[in-house]
C-alpha cells in the first residue's frame, strides 16, 4: 500500500484524519461506541459498574440546549444509565460552572434512569483528576473522571471480544490514541533537555543524579516557572560539562507524594504538584557532546537526530530551531 502524509505526519488509522481537536476525539469514541458493541459495553462497566445491552443504548453526539450549552456525547438506555461526556485535550478538566449546566439539562434531569454521571475525559490521570476536578457531584449526580490512557485500555480489552471488523477499528482507534496521548506521540523526536547535579536531593542520601541513574525517574514542578505541564517524548540529562544520556519517557505521573514513587525521598507532602517520569533505557551519544553556550541550569529543547549528530548541545538546538522555522 501507499503511504499517506498529513501534516508531515503519516496515516496509518482513518481516525487520525478526523484530526485531534476536543471535537474530532470525542466524534472518533462516538463512532467506536456505535461499531463496537463491547467496547461500548466495557465503557459503560468502567463507569457505573452495571451490565448493560449495548443494543438498547443510544449515543448522542453534540446535544444543544438553550442556555444550557453543547454536550459533546450523551449515553443512556433511558431506564438503567444515562452519561453525558464532556472530553478535553491534554491535562485539562472542565470548570464548575459547566459541569453545573450539563446537570440542569431538562432530558437528562427528567431521567428515570437509575444511574446518571456526568463523566470527564481528558489526558489527566485518575488521580489528579481526584485532586483536581473543581467539584466532585453536583445535584447528587457524581462527576467521574476517565483518562484517555484508560479509554485505550479498555479499547484493548474489547478486541478480544469482537469481530474482525470490529477488531479492525478498534485496532485502528488505539493507533489514534496513542498519538493523542502526549507521552506516546510516537511522530514526535523533540528532546528536553536538562542539567543535572551531584546535589543530594532534600532529605535523602541520593543525588539527583543518583534519581536518574540508579532509580530511572527523573521529576520536576508541575507548569511553573517555565517547566512543562505535559511529558515530552524524550528527557536528556547534561552535567560535567557534556550530554550523559537521552531517555525515552515510558510513563508519568502527577503527584505531591514524591515518597510513593522514590521510597528514598522523605515521606511527606509536597507544597505543590510535580511530574515524575519513568525513564526508558538510557540513549547514549557514540561521541562527546559538550554543553556549549548554555547557562548552567539552562533548559532547552532539540531534535533527537541533531542531538546525537552536533558537536554541542547548544548547537543541536539552534538546527532545530532552524529545521522547525524552514
Amino acid at each position: 500500500m501507499g503511504t499517506l502524509i498529513a501534516y508531515d505526519n503519516s496515516i496509518t488509522s482513518i481516525f487520525q484524519l478526523m484530526g485531534t481537536r476536543e471535537n474530532d476525539i470525542t466524534k472518533s469514541v462516538a463512532w467506536a461506541y456505535s461499531q463496537c458493541p463491547s467496547f461500548l459495553k466495557f465503557f459503560i462497566d468502567e463507569i457505573f459498574e452495571i451490565d448493560s445491552d449495548p443494543e438498547k443504548i443510544s449515543i448522542a453526539y453534540q446535544q444543544w440546549e438553550k442556555k444550557k450549552g453543547i454536550t459533546d456525547l450523551e449515553i443512556t438506555d433511558d431506564n438503567l444509565f444515562y452519561a453525558i461526556i464532556e472530553a478535553k485535550r491534554g491535562w485539562q478538566l472542565p470548570e464548575a460552572d459547566q459541569l453545573m449546566l450539563y446537570s440542569e439539562r431538562k432530558k437528562f434531569r427528567d431521567s428515570k434512569a437509575g444511574k446518571k454521571a456526568i463523566i470527564t475525559m481528558s489526558e489527566c490521570s485518575t488521580e489528579y483528576a481526584d485532586t483536581y476536578l473543581p467539584v466532585k457531584s453536583v445535584d447528587g449526580i457524581p462527576i467521574k473522571h476517565i483518562s484517555y490512557k484508560r479509554i485505550y485500555e479498555i479499547c484493548k480489552k474489547a478486541v478480544k471480544e469482537s469481530n474482525n471488523a470490529q477488531k479492525h477499528l478498534l485496532t485502528e482507534l488505539m493507533g489514534y490514541f496513542r498519538g493523542i496521548m502526549r507521552m506516546q506521540n510516537v511522530n514526535s523526536n523533540w528532546v528536553y533537555i536538562v542539567s543535572l547535579s551531584y546535589r543530594k536531593a532534600e532529605g535523602s542520601a541520593l543525588s539527583y543524579i543518583d534519581i536518574v541513574e540508579k532509580k530511572g525517574k527523573y521529576y520536576h514542578p508541575f507548569g511553573i516557572n517555565g517547566w512543562p505541564k505535559e511529558a515530552p517524548n524524550y528527557v536528556a540529562f547534561r552535567y560535567n560539562g557534556k550530554l550523559q544520556s537521552i531517555h525515552h519517557i515510558e510513563d508519568c505521573h502527577i503527584t505531591r507524594k514524591m515518597h510513593e514513587y522514590i521510597p528514598e525521598l522523605p515521606d511527606e507532602e509536597w507544597d505543590s504538584d510535580h511530574l515524575i517520569y519513568e525513564l526508558g533505557p538510557a540513549i547514549r551519544p557514540n561521541k562527546i557532546v559538550k554543553t556549549g553556550n548554555i547557562y548552567a541550569n539552562g533548559r532547552k529543547w532539540a531534535m533527537l537526530d541533531l542531538l546525537l549528530t552536533s558537536d554541542t548541545i547548544s548547537e543541536a538546538c539552534d538546527l532545530s530551531a532552524q529545521r522547525t522555522n524552514s
